[in-house]
């Protein structure tokens, strides 16, 4: 906080965290660290890139548990070192490519994840697993083929337009998500579609590549009296499956999906 405020003019904390006042400090932390290149020129190169020892809050807005990284300069190609307290992390519009297990590890206050908008490919498998509280996770807009594990926490997961394939998303991905309500995996390259807990009351699957559904796929083929009561919205628009082919796939639905019938 106090170089913060000496670095800005004594504007305080809050405003400090505005956009021409964390220009003014990068450039303060520019200068001092090409003062300091004059005896130690090795290590002025790597610091003036990537700013390892700019704290997170000076390079985003963080306030009362939320840290805003949008649109970072210079550019950010990891997930910066999160404040112990932060519930809602928005990191949208970087250059962000990977996740790692390290990235969000002993963060158990976190509750939303917003990387919308970045280049990630990939994912390791427990960089979400060990979040409890988590309850938004959004990856939309990015390049990934498959997706991790995902915790059990979870309301919202939000993955439309990225290049998910049926073989990168396992079958029972989502079996034991059974608080999810929401599901968005449109603008895809699925060709079917994974198990959907009985939680869900939307799931949108619209622009992928699903030739096919069954009896199974949101009924339960053998059972006539079953109805799934929680399901408001499903779409199926801009897939080659044609849905007046499969009348008894929803015959537990209050309202027909949003697709292909003629």
């Amino acid at each position: 906080m106090y170089l913060q405020s000496v670095l800005c003019n004594n504007s305080g904390p809050i405003k400090c965290l505005q956009s021409h006042c964390r220009d003014q400090l990068i450039q303060k932390y520019r200068k001092r660290l090409k003062k300091k290149g004059k005896k130690k020129k090795s290590k002025v190169k790597s610091r003036v890139i990537c700013f390892p020892e700019l704290p997170t809050c000076l390079l985003c807005v963080c306030l009362t548990g939320s840290v805003y990284c949008e649109e970072v300069s210079p550019e950010m190609s990891s997930v910066p070192a999160l404040p112990k307290e932060t519930a809602y992390l928005y990191a949208r519009f970087n250059k962000i490519t990977r996740i790692r297990n390290k990235d969000f590890a002993d963060m158990a206050t976190l509750r939303r994840i917003d990387l919308t908008g970045n280049l990630i490919t990939e994912i390791e498998d427990g960089a979400f697993s060990r979040l409890p509280n988590l309850e938004e996770l959004t990856l939309a807009d990015n390049r990934l083929t498959k997706l991790p594990m995902l915790p059990n926490g979870l309301v919202t997961f939000n993955a439309n337009f990225n290049r998910l394939k049926t073989q990168g998303v396992k079958a029972n991905a989502f079996k034991k998500l059974t608080r999810l309500a929401y599901l968005y995996l449109g603008n895809n390259e699925l060709t079917g579609v994974p198990h959907l807990p009985e939680s869900l009351h939307v799931v949108h699957l619209h622009n992928n590549k699903i030739s096919t559904i069954t009896d199974e796929t949101f009924c339960k083929g053998n059972n006539s009296y079953y109805i799934r009561s929680n399901m408001d919205q499903v779409r199926l628009d801009g897939n080659p499956v044609k849905l007046s082919q499969h009348p008894n796939s929803f015959v537990c639905l209050q309202t027909l999906p949003v697709g292909w019938y003629n």
